[in-house]
């Protein structure tokens, strides 16, 4: 019986067209057969070079395996798999949105072990462009840096997993450049604008909403899900353990918030309480501290959007993201003198030091105002 060849084993041979020619044993399949692959070159040398690093590539990756997969096929095994199981739901969601409308449209049908980071860095490059799939009036056609470097960090965590199951040798994400991302501007609603803002919410009878929004910056998911259980009066509290949330297939639905440190309880001023109650006195039966007037349910978030859009449009105010009114909260409270780890902690942010970078102009008039304060007291020791 003749010796089984090793795995990686190869030998050189000229060919009848003048070629020179080598073949090795990749590995075995399920029945025991040899998997043969072969290089070719114009010289022995040539193919001697190129046989030593098939040779080395078969060695590290499963063959018998890596050809099975097309880009999309791993995606998909890889999100039913390692990702689901272990993310939160509104990151579930988007990462199987980028899987179904980004990556596999562009790069799918290409086999795993076949893709390289020029493909990757070609459809980044389309998705900057053209990647939006639905362009409104005013919205550009390509998508934001931030949707595309968050796509490259899907993908990275993808292929890594690949590299681990031994389906592929290296990490295309390791060789592509990620978009920079560009800071969308930061507006807030001006201090002398508040009256007019709340004026004309109170004029559409929805006062206590916004006002709640302003001394709170709750993200507009967790704000339309409250219900009335979440307040407590005697302590001037809202607790804030849910959010709603779209999912690829466009539906809303209640989720748990952003992150851990977005449970929380969150302190409001008396004031708020007052407009709280007075609003829940409207429908007493209701379990929703702001529900739809249409439905009785839960307000959808994009309606609050629109009513915040008709009220700055009411008051005569410039246009500002709905998502503003929660930068003017924390600008606001930094700016009067509330410690930073305070509002991170209402904010729900995950750490007091995204909240600094976040809001840098805020503190940077209270260091000034500390530069003056020791500025004074330095001068009546001089």
């Amino acid at each position: 019986m003749s010796k089984k060849r090793a795995s990686g084993e190869g030998n050189i041979r000229k060919r009848k067209d003048g070629r020179w020619e080598g073949r090795y044993t990749a590995g075995y399949d399920d029945t025991g057969k040899r998997i043969i692959k072969n290089v070719l070159g114009k010289t022995q040398a040539e193919v001697k070079q190129k046989l030593s690093a098939a040779i080395a590539v078969s060695q590290e990756i499963d063959l018998t395996r890596s050809e099975d997969f097309t880009v999309a096929q791993w995606l998909n095994t890889w999100y039913e798999l390692y990702a689901q199981p272990n993310i939160r739901l509104s990151t579930a969601n988007r990462y199987e949105l980028m899987i179904k409308n980004y990556a596999v449209p562009r790069v799918g049908k290409i086999k795993l072990n076949k893709l390289t980071a020029r493909d990757l860095q070609r459809m980044y490059k389309n998705l900057m462009e053209k990647g939006r799939t639905h362009v409104g009036k005013k919205s550009p056609p390509g998508l934001s840096s931030t949707t595309v470097h968050s796509l490259h960090l899907m993908l990275h965590c993808a292929f890594e997993r690949a590299v681990r199951e031994r389906l592929i040798v290296r990490n295309p994400t390791d060789d592509c450049i990620a978009p920079k991302i560009r800071k969308v501007e930061m507006k807030i609603l001006p201090l002398e604008s508040m009256k007019a803002y709340l004026d004309a919410a109170a004029a559409r009878d929805v006062l206590p909403m916004f006002y709640l929004e302003l001394v709170s910056g709750l993200r507009k998911g967790e704000l339309v899900a409250l219900l009335w259980s979440d307040l407590d009066v005697e302590t001037r509290t809202i607790s804030v353990s849910k959010q709603y949330i779209r999912n690829p297939n466009g539906e809303c639905v209640l989720s748990r918030p952003k992150t851990e440190t977005s449970v929380r309880q969150v302190s409001i001023p008396q004031s708020a309480v007052d407009l709280l109650i007075q609003e829940h006195n409207k429908h007493p039966d209701n379990p929703y501290l702001f529900p739809s007037p249409r439905t009785g349910e839960m307000y959808h978030p994009d309606s609050v959007v629109k009513l915040h859009e008709k009220i700055l449009k009411d008051a005569g105010l410039e246009r500002i993201r709905f998502h503003d009114l929660r930068h003017t909260f924390a600008t606001t409270a930094l700016q009067n003198g509330v410690d930073i780890k305070t509002v991170s902690n209402m904010l729900g942010h995950y750490d007091a030091g995204f909240t600094l970078r976040t809001y840098t102009h805020a503190t940077r008039q209270k260091q000034d105002e500390a530069a003056e304060t020791m500025g004074n007291f330095m001068e009546q020791i001089m």
